[in-house]
């Protein structure tokens, strides 16, 4: 993950918050996994950006 550009981690982190917004009411589980997993990518980001 320290090789990948912080501009990348924002960026899927956004599609996972859309994605999830989509499939809100279809798939609750879904819905939950891709919010933490867009936190967890733009915590990344900003760590990234940070150290380098």
């Amino acid at each position: 993950m320290k090789n990948i550009a912080p501009i990348y981690l924002y960026m899927i982190s956004v599609v996972c918050f859309v994605i999830a917004n989509v499939v809100r009411d279809q798939f609750l589980e879904l819905y939950y996994v891709l919010l933490i997993v867009g936190v967890i990518l733009c915590i990344l980001g900003f760590k990234n950006r940070i150290q380098k």
